[in-house]
């Protein structure tokens, strides 16, 4: 019989490894995103950080510096995302994760030890602007790794319910990370230490999460899935863009207004609670309100998961988006009284962020780790989370100058302002998610990656460039099994 020449090898001399054993990958989506604590802690752990530098150093510590610390990270992990997630396709998924676990406990290590020469205080901070960046690189690189692992190892664990699997994974490992970075200083305030212990220690304790999974991630192996339909050379961008622009587009853009929003109100919420409680406020008490304010972005993460998989991730998103913004509009329009019923002004803006992590903040990562296929999951998932890394960036940037801008010396109007603004945005993102976000909840990963076949086929693309190519002895093993088949067919 004629072989078509994009035919491949019937089932009996197609070559693949043993099945992956149910625990092995339980193992695999476990230790893909348990290192994401460390990425959710350093940054959540910088607004209490923030009030440290303000205590010790005062006026020393310029608006411009702290806005530059915070974007240091941005900048890494817009790096990391692009090119991590180049690397996790092109040589994979556990080369990848090792590079990141170790650029996270390297970035953290720095941090905690950052010193000024001649114990300059420009020169800490500078010090700690480069430390940053090189933990950003790492944070950023982990996004696109270990999502792309857990996603195909979640869809082999529990088929029906990968959402939920991987939310919990990931989103809720990254908030959970946030919730220890209240918690841990508000220890260390308690215990009477002083702020720079607090601030060195806070950062060291970043180093944990990564370096308790490096040698598990170490033992992992890319996904039989990856091992299939990888494509490490001659990968046809061009077409890829032509199939795929609409849903970058939405990923894109949907993770641009969300991180937009979330960043800026994360990581200055300390100093938003500092200046609402006062200047008699002490650490301990500004670290108690962060720490209950964190803690609805768990519930948020929680409910989440548990709707991605019966309402649908494309609903879950938009619902989200836009409970968060109407609250966020109400919000902004009682800003000043709300802040004279304090205890309710903090749930609400726990509630605030809550409806965040619920929407957005689950399932973007979820549904960028599942719209693309296996050979380019972590491109397109590094391409969608840095442009929202840049939505963080630019959000941080020009988050104090429009409260100061809006507020027309008011500092109190101008949060007010911002936070319309950020809920509007939100509202928009509603929109995006709805229009351009396919619902691939009840598709298996593998249907992906055979209509990405099919298209590939269709224009003409070498398919032997789709997948690893065999050892020598499995070569050998598959033309013992099929005498009709040359080695050239094989490979």
């Amino acid at each position: 019989m004629e072989k078509s020449e994009y035919e491949e090898p019937s089932e009996a001399v197609v070559i693949e490894k043993s099945s992956p054993s149910r625990i092995a990958a339980v193992f695999a989506v476990i230790f893909s995103g348990f290192a994401l604590l460390s990425d959710g802690y350093q940054v959540g752990v910088l607004s209490l950080v923030n009030v440290c530098f303000t205590n010790i150093y005062g006026a020393e510590f310029t608006s411009a510096m702290s806005t530059r610390i915070a974007n240091s990270l941005f900048v890494g992990c817009i790096l990391g995302q692009i090119g991590f997630g180049f690397i996790c396709d092109r040589v994979g998924r556990k080369v990848g994760l090792m590079l990141t676990t170790f650029l996270v406990i390297l970035g953290a290590a720095l941090c905690a030890g950052a010193y000024g020469a001649g114990g300059s205080v420009e020169g800490l901070f500078w010090a700690l602007t480069i430390y940053r960046g090189i933990l950003g690189v790492g944070v950023g690189g982990e996004y696109p790794c270990s999502s792309a692992s857990a996603s195909e190892a979640a869809d082999v664990v529990m088929p029906g319910k990968r959402g939920m699997l991987f939310v919990l994974v990931t989103n809720f490992v990254i908030d959970s990370g946030f919730v220890l970075s209240a918690l841990f200083p508000l220890i260390l305030g308690a215990a009477g230490c002083s702020y720079e212990v607090i601030w060195r220690t806070s950062f060291a304790f970043g180093v944990l999460p990564p370096l308790s999974v490096m040698y598990f991630r170490f033992k992992m192996a890319n996904s039989e899935r990856f091992q299939k339909n990888s494509m490490k050379r001659n990968v046809p961008y061009i077409l890829i863009i032509r199939r795929y622009w609409k849903y970058l587009l939405g990923t894109a853009g949907t993770w641009f207004f969300y991180n937009f929003i979330s960043y800026p109100f994360g990581i200055f919420s300390g100093t938003i609670l500092s200046s609402a409680l006062g200047a008699n406020a002490t650490f301990v008490q500004t670290a108690e309100w962060m720490l209950l304010l964190n803690f609805f972005y768990l519930p948020g993460s929680i409910t989440g998961a548990l709707a991605a998989d019966r309402i649908g991730r494309k609903n879950t998103m938009a619902l989200g988006f836009f409970i968060q913004g109407v609250l966020g509009i109400f919000m902004g329009i009682w800003y000043t009284n709300l802040l004279n019923i304090f205890p309710l002004f903090v749930v609400l803006y726990g509630i605030f962020m809550m409806f965040g992590e619920f929407g957005p903040g689950d399932m973007l990562g979820l549904v960028s780790a599942e719209i693309y296929p296996t050979a380019v999951r972590g491109t397109a998932y590094g391409w969608s989370a840095a442009f929202g890394k840049l939505g963080a960036f630019i959000g941080t940037t020009v988050f104090k100058t429009a409260i100061k801008n809006f507020g027309a010396g008011d500092e109190l109007k101008g949060e007010g302002r911002v936070f319309i603004l950020a809920s509007c945005l939100a509202i928009v993102g509603a929109g995006i998610t709805m229009a351009l976000i396919p619902d691939y909840s009840k598709k298996d990963l593998g249907e992906e990656d055979e209509d990405f076949r099919k298209y590939l086929i269709s224009h003409g693309f070498d398919m032997s460039n789709l997948g690893e190519a065999p050892s020598q002895a499995q070569v050998d093993a598959a033309m013992d099994l099929a005498p009709g088949y040359t080695e050239k067919d094989i490979n």
